[in-house]
């Protein structure tokens, strides 16, 4: 969309369900646009599990203004889908159920958007099927913001209906109409008196940001409108307050009132420019895409100057790439271009170094942006090519998806020799999957990952071992005495000599010691050995058959043997959590936890997120495997934790030995 005036981006964001895909179709409904048919969830991966699963992103024009629309995924799962994107918009609209028992969902969402200081906005969709009173709402959802909610509007009933709103800034009445702009109405007596109590709460949560106003207020002076829109406009561009619209999506009831305060109040690009740290004509990157017969596409937003095709862009490193095609995108269609406005979102070709949170420049010296910060992943799956001979074909797929989405990594794991994919869910790394059998025609085999367990000694023992081999001409021969005892957890492994007198020649010290390093990576339950001291005490050698790789195999042998009689016993690994649900879920969570073998050290709430906690716990890493989908079944989808090795405990029993069972029949 080019443009003369800058476009204004919108972001839509909140909880699964919430009707942001339905808002974005009822936005462009109502500009005169096109609705669902054209944007919004259209990948198989995305019909199949009915909600957004990626940005959509969308444009439209109103009342002689350009926007754009970044619909993005509302399941905490795809949250690093949103992140960078959200970085770049001018306001963020967080669309919640009018159901105050969901109002925690928006939390989240509102967090991380006070986190990125970008202003926000809330829109209480399916206002005609709410039941209850305002005030029970609007308590239910003041928790969950950091900033002040400021209701823009009162909602009017008749009967058990919400039928339309007040504006209390105009002080206006409106009946929704289906299918029909709102009509304005008078304020019924019996509502004047709540419209002005309603009012005068909106005022003093403005005239703590506005000594003048506060004034008018202790005055009983009725503040100019002009004052009161100017005091809405520019604390909610600052992040100071969070207005609250209500309607309908699916009816598009309030979707026009909306529209029309976004459009004297949603920040020029310039705020997000200078929250960037972009300070003349450049292009934001939101998200990288290989989808398509494009090749690779940027999708960035425009800064500063209006960017032409061909343009030079500058990337953070210096170097300079051309751009190979700018083009318009409206839901999964594009357009080529000529040149896009500032403000404006669209994909750029043949960048093919850029990432997802890099500021290209046009000309002059790079932008130097902070990258968008690395999320820790919460779930992981092994997998490999069903085919081997796919295996270069799955490799540089994945390195694709992992490009388009920052939340996915995938790293070799040396010692199961698993490929591990892991994201922020288990629907997280089966969307990946999907997308890589679904684009790239790659059918994997996925398992659980293999929990690094160990083993260690319980007693010490005397060990001699010797290796001899003789096969005509020199022969293979080298004789050690090694003492094995254990030591405390956490010790590792320690090797010492006590020869003398040349027992073992000097130079070959070194191989006995990697001999017994190599009898320790598999124990006797199948296990590498950890915390123990082994001592080469004496030896004998041959001044012909003896050598290097003779000695080497006679420190395996004589640590093999000698490990079988020290009391091994298995030790797992245990982690230390710190998990974050909402009050509500603890009872709950508390009991998964302790069902999965956990230990709970202690709770304290969690800091800055009224109603929630933060429970201190060790867990086996065996137990962590599906912890966050039972976690986020148990919170209505809110909860999550992060971890990191802690100890390794012994393990005994059943459990044990079917573990080493396992590991030694492999």
């Amino acid at each position: 969309m080019a443009s003369a005036k800058p476009v204004r981006a919108l972001a839509l964001v909140g909880p699964t369900g919430a009707g942001k895909t339905t808002l974005m179709s009822a936005m462009l409904t109502a500009s005169g646009g096109h609705g669902l048919e054209k944007v919004g969830d259209l990948t198989p991966e995305a019909k199949a599990r009915g909600h957004s699963v990626e940005l959509n992103l969308a444009n439209f024009d109103f009342m002689g203004e350009a926007y754009v629309v970044v619909d993005c995924p509302g399941s905490l799962e795809l949250i690093t889908e949103s992140e960078t994107a959200l970085a770049a918009v001018d306001l963020a609209i967080v669309v919640i159920d009018a159901d105050p028992a969901k109002a925690a969902l928006a939390q989240p969402m509102l967090r991380e958007l006070e986190a990125l200081r970008v202003p926000r906005a809330l829109f209480v969709n399916r206002m005609d099927q709410a039941r209850g009173p305002l005030d029970a709402l609007m308590m239910a959802l003041a928790p969950v913001s950091a900033a002040p909610l400021v209701a823009r509007q009162l909602p009017t009933v008749e009967g058990e209906h919400v039928t339309g709103f007040i504006d209390l800034a105009l002080e206006r009445a409106h009946v929704w109409r289906p299918g029909q702009r709102s009509e304005i109405v008078p304020i019924s007596e019996g509502l004047k008196s709540v419209e002005a109590d309603a009012r005068f709460h909106m005022l003093e949560q403005l005239a703590d940001f506005d000594d003048t106003l506060m004034e008018q207020l202790l005055n009983d002076v009725d503040p100019a409108r002009d004052l009161v829109f100017a005091d809405l406009v520019r604390d909610m561009n600052e992040g100071l307050i969070a207005p609250v619209f209500f309607g309908s999506a699916s009816a598009g009831f309030g979707v026009g009132r909306l529209l029309k305060a976004l459009r004297h109040e949603t920040p020029a690009p310039e705020r997000a420019a200078a929250r960037l740290g972009i300070d003349r004509a450049g292009a934001y990157v939101l998200k990288v895409s290989h989808a398509g017969q494009a090749g690779k596409l940027a999708v960035a937003r425009v800064f500063g100057a209006p960017l032409a095709d061909s343009a030079e862009l500058v990337l953070p490193d210096g170097e300079k790439a051309r751009s190979g095609g700018l083009f318009a995108v409206h839901g999964a269609s594009i357009r080529k271009i000529a040149k896009a406005a500032v403000g404006d979102i669209v994909a750029i070709a043949k960048i093919e170094d850029s990432v997802a949170g890099q500021a290209l420049a046009v000309g002059g010296a790079a932008f130097k942006v902070k990258p968008p910060a690395i999320r820790t992943p919460l779930f992981a799956l092994a997998i490999a090519a069903a085919n081997r001979k796919d295996d270069v074909r799955m490799s540089g797929a994945l390195a694709k998806l992992i490009e388009e989405d920052p939340g996915l990594s995938l790293k070799n794991d040396p010692e199961s020799h698993q490929a591990l994919l892991s994201g922020q869910g288990d629907g997280h790394v089966r969307l990946a999957i999907e997308r890589l059998r679904r684009r790239y025609n790659v059918e994997v085999a996925v398992e659980a990952p293999k929990t690094p367990y160990r083993e260690t000694i319980t007693a010490g023992v005397t060990q001699r071992g010797r290796h001899k081999k003789q096969s005509g001409g020199h022969g293979q021969f080298a004789d050690v005495t090694l003492g094995v005892k254990p030591l405390p957890r956490g010790s590792g492994f320690t090797f010492v000599s006590k020869i003398t007198g040349g027992a073992v020649p000097r130079q070959w010290i070194p191989a006995v010691e990697q001999g017994v390093r190599d009898g320790l990576a598999k124990g006797p339950l199948g296990f590498p050995v950890v915390d123990l001291e082994v001592t080469l005490l004496d030896g004998q050698f041959h001044p012909v058959d003896s050598s290097e790789m003779a000695f080497r195999i006679a420190g395996r042998i004589t640590i093999e043997e000698a490990l079988a009689k020290c009391g091994p016993r298995l030790l797992e690994p245990i982690d230390k959590l710190g998990v974050f649900v909402p009050t509500s879920a603890m009872s709950s969570v508390n009991s998964a936890l302790s069902a999965r073998r956990g230990q709970i050290l202690g709770f304290a709430a969690r800091d800055g997120w009224p109603g929630w906690e933060r429970i201190e716990a060790h867990l086996p890493h065996s137990e962590r495997h599906a912890l966050i989908a039972e976690l986020r079944s148990l919170s209505q989808g809110l909860g999550a934790y992060e971890a990191s090795f802690d100890h390794m405990a012994e393990l005994t029993g059943r459990a044990a030995q079917e573990i080493s069972k396992a590991a030694l029949a492999h």
